[in-house]
């Protein structure tokens, strides 16, 4: 995977500037977010959850989980604990708000840490989830690795990521929208024009599909299985320990 940054003039790592770029758009990142999916993620998110609760899920972490959309998801599922990870401190500030809201503190908990060195002990967590973030690992491989070590053994890892479509007139009309309206839209709610810029880079960049099982069976994870959802704009990569 070609390493694609945020922000091109910075010196700072990509985990770095990915957190500098969560930081400044966490206040619109949800307005953001579902705009312009036009609300498909949160159907997305539910084939997440679908997920999950066909193997064991006492115990969920949920890695790169931002402002907590997919964590607060997953709560329905009535799990023992679900750990929520982010290196944004703003992003985790608003999801932390949100679960206030919504009265679930006791059993979600969100923690500042990095992906590549989780905090927490070895087979620890039935489930582990990543939503949208596995693109954003400065050292993919590393985070997956950490997250296989965290899985206890059978665990599931389930991760929602943007693919491409690769069938016409699908495929034309994603790049356009990706590559043009998106970047704009995001630019003038977000006041961060790198931002959006980097989402269709870093989409580009990243090896989706047979590739990505690829990587996962490279670290431990057997049994991949990807599931393309909305015309192979996102997929769903689930594999087990």
């Amino acid at each position: 995977m070609s390493k694609v940054t945020p922000y091109k003039d910075s010196d700072l790592s990509k985990k770095e500037q990915v957190a500098q770029m969560f930081d400044n758009i966490s206040g619109n990142y949800d307005f953001l977010n579902h705009f312009l999916s036009l609300g498909i993620d949160k159907g997305w998110r539910k084939k997440v959850v679908k997920m999950a609760a066909q193997v064991p899920h006492e115990s969920i972490m949920d890695v790169a989980t931002g402002t907590a959309d997919l964590a607060i998801a997953l709560s329905q599922l009535q799990p023992q604990k679900i750990t929520g990870v982010d290196i944004s401190a703003g992003m985790l500030r608003v999801g932390d708000q949100k679960i206030k809201k919504k009265g679930l503190e006791k059993m979600i908990t969100l923690t500042q840490a990095d992906s590549e060195n989780l905090p927490f002990e070895t087979n620890s967590y039935d489930v582990v989830t990543v939503a949208f973030g596995v693109r954003n690992f400065e050292h993919l491989d590393k985070g997956l690795t950490e997250i296989h070590r965290v899985l206890k053994p059978g665990g599931r890892i389930l991760v929602l990521e943007f693919s491409q479509p690769e069938s016409f007139p699908f495929k034309q009309l994603y790049r356009f929208y990706f590559n043009h309206i998106l970047p704009r839209v995001g630019k003038l709610v977000s006041k961060d024009a790198s931002a959006y810029t980097y989402l269709p880079e870093s989409v580009d960049a990243f090896p989706y599909g047979k590739a990505f099982l690829d990587r996962l069976k490279s670290v431990g994870f057997s049994g991949g299985v990807a599931r393309k959802l909305t015309f192979g704009i996102a997929s769903i990569y689930s594999a087990s320990k």
